[in-house]
């Protein structure tokens, strides 16, 4: 046995199976919180029509969950790193389970809309745990694209739960169905998490609990790694995970700042094609179905996983921040190409794979910096802290676009697409100031480091 950093051992080493079936199940729960957040759009067009709900009310609606996942993110994000990666993940989902169900069972817009806060309050910290588990699981040669793999599980979520809406749940039942079949894949993913994901060795090193080296050698065990015969002493006087340390350390204030509101910005665009697609092209004469209308976000998902895909492997060659800057501005004119509206269901289609494609890739990017620009004992402080600040766009999109089209007319689909795009261009600005550098790395070595070309 030896002494050394254990996380150094996984960054080195080649991955086995078992980090890739942990990688997977990241895969599943962040496809499952796109599904859940996503739900909501599925089911508006019939939320709409049973309840009389106009737009601007439906905006409410719509981001209801976004406003909890803001709450979620710094609340729940916060324990991962004070208690552990799978107990959060854990408690994030039967806060999940139980908000979905009890959504289907809703019997009026109120109701309705404090059980999508309550649900996005989970989907909020499992965000932000399923985040640092993916990259404190991989090795150092297979974490960007694992990284990338990781955030297209979220247009996946979109792209399984709507196929399963516009072909079975919509059609023979109505929008309660969506929410319930949320509540049982949820509720499915409990068992599988307590059964094959060990808490990660970087939180373990970092938190060390009295049984961490046991707790530490068990996880390389699973991930069939050398043991450790004791660990390296903790750097002196090193940070806690909380708040103040991401916003007052000299090296991790500019870091969370840049990332907290660039993300933010981006997510006004982003969630506007989420959130708003659906009831968009349900409106648009000559009108179509709620199932046809879903397909459409259906496959802005399929354009959302390819771009994430895509931007793995441009990681891998020019690392994150030019292929960041470049998806962001094809996105403002991806998204902003939407709004010209489109006589056949096909043009919808494929406008929307377009405006995903660059969109979600832009996210991906963002999720590798938070990958990197984190040391593991605030990783999910971190984002968690990022994501929060991040869901006040997501939460403010549907929003802002409601209002936008009750300001200028329905008829003005142009203009507030453009509009609804400049957030990204806000983001785009401020990733270009975000400074690049491995926290890990200059933890380990207790010097400021070098910025990563």
């Amino acid at each position: 046995m030896s002494q050394q950093d254990p996380q150094r051992i996984l960054d080195d080493n080649p991955m086995n199976w078992r980090q890739y079936l942990v990688v997977g199940l990241m895969v599943a729960l962040n496809a499952l919180d796109g599904f859940d957040v996503l739900s909501s759009a599925f089911a508006a067009p019939g939320i709409s029509k049973e309840w009389g709900v106009s737009r601007e009310a439906l905006g409410i609606v719509l981001s209801a969950e976004l406003v909890g996942m803001g709450f979620g993110s710094v609340l729940l994000g916060g324990i991962a790193d004070k208690l552990g990666r799978k107990p959060a993940m854990l408690a994030c989902l039967v806060v999940m389970a139980i908000g979905m169900y009890m959504a289907h069972a809703a019997t009026g817009v109120s109701e309705l809309t404090s059980w999508r806060f309550i649900t996005g309050l989970g989907i909020g910290g499992m965000l932000a745990a399923t985040n640092a588990v993916t990259a404190e699981s991989t090795s150092k040669a297979g974490r960007s694209l694992s990284m990338a793999i990781y955030v297209i599980g979220y247009p996946l979520g979109g792209v399984i739960g709507g196929f399963a809406a516009q072909t079975w749940l919509l059609q023979v039942y109505d929008w309660r169905a969506v929410f319930l079949f949320g509540a049982v894949v949820t509720a499915f993913m409990i068992p599988l998490v307590a059964l094959f994901v060990p808490e990660t060795t970087a939180f373990l090193n970092a938190a060390r609990p009295a049984n961490a080296l046991e707790r530490i050698n068990r996880t390389l065990a699973a991930f069939a790694k050398p043991a450790l015969s004791a660990l390296k002493a903790p750097v002196a006087g090193a940070a806690k995970p909380k708040i103040t340390e991401i916003l007052s350390n000299p090296r991790l204030r500019p870091v969370t700042l840049l990332l907290a509101f660039g993300y933010m910005f981006h997510t006004i665009t982003f969630y506007y094609i989420l959130k708003w697609a659906v009831k968009i092209v349900a409106d648009y004469p000559p009108g179509y179905s709620q199932p046809e209308a879903a397909s459409v976000l259906t496959y802005a998902n399929i354009g959302g996983a390819l771009g994430g895909l895509l931007f793995g492997f441009l990681m891998k060659r020019w690392h994150i921040k030019g292929p960041t800057v470049a998806m962001l501005l094809l996105g403002v004119a991806a998204v902003t190409a939407f709004g010209r509206g489109f006589d056949t269901m096909w043009g919808w289609r494929v406008a929307a794979i377009m405006a995903m494609f660059f969109t979600n890739g832009a996210i991906v990017g963002y999720y590798s910096a938070f990958a990197l620009g984190f040391p593991a004992h605030a990783r999910a402080t971190g984002a968690g802290f990022v994501l929060g600040v991040g869901r006040l766009g997501a939460a403010g999109s549907p929003i802002i676009a409601g209002f936008l089209f009750k300001a200028l007319g329905d008829e003005q689909l142009l203009l507030v697409s453009f509009l609804m795009s400049l957030g990204s261009v806000a983001a785009l600005v401020l990733f270009l100031l975000l400074p690049m550098r491995d926290a890990d790395a200059e933890m380990a070595e207790g010097i400021a480091g070098e910025p990563v070309d």
